[in-house]
């Protein structure tokens, strides 16, 4: 049987990635990420960076981030601690589901991580306190390839669950979408 379960989502491309949780009385144990097991259901994802977020108050927005070709990267996102309301827009240029959103509640404990391919933006608000994420990317960060949208884009019209306590200046200064945003070419 196999330890992961690729379920797809409402979005093409954008997938849940349900681990197998293992319990016992010593306590518990899942495999978070396999590239071979990915590779079984025809994704792909090697790893080149995995970045650590902990965010301290509920209602705290960041995102929506991504990145630009030659840069833009696939992502899997697990909740280490709290929860969160996990989005993910896509820009891919031409997709039929261009600018369309999805969210996921994702809580530490679930087993289920989002896997977003290349071509998607991604943010989260935290529903609980301390809240911890774990990021896998398939591409190295570079700042002049950095993109992103401003969560609150009557554009967007994301229905965040939660008054918005906290937004970065950073986050908070993306301009909204124009109609000449066409989005993302790979």
């Amino acid at each position: 049987m196999s330890e992961l379960k690729l379920l797809p989502l409402s979005l093409d491309g954008l997938f849940c990635l349900q681990q197998m949780v293992h319990e016992d009385e010593r306590g518990r144990f899942s495999r978070l990420f396999c590239e071979g097991g990915l590779a079984a259901f025809g994704q792909s994802l090697h790893v080149r960076q995995i970045n650590h977020s902990r965010t301290a108050q509920r209602g705290t927005v960041r995102g929506l981030h991504f990145q630009y070709p030659p840069y833009a990267e696939s992502k899997l996102v697990c909740c280490l601690r709290g929860a969160v309301w996990d989005v993910a827009v896509d820009i891919r240029q031409g997709s039929p589901t261009f600018l369309h959103w999805h969210a996921q509640r994702l809580e530490a404990g679930d087993g289920c991580s989002l896997l977003l391919p290349p071509g998607f933006a991604h943010g989260f608000q935290t529903l609980t306190a301390d809240a911890e994420l774990l990021y896998l990317h398939s591409a190295d960060y570079a700042a002049e390839c950095e993109g992103g949208l401003l969560a609150t884009d009557p554009r967007l019209a994301i229905a965040w669950p939660l008054p918005l306590t906290q937004i970065s200046p950073r986050d908070r200064n993306h301009p909204a979408l124009t109609a000449e945003f066409s989005g993302v070419s790979l």
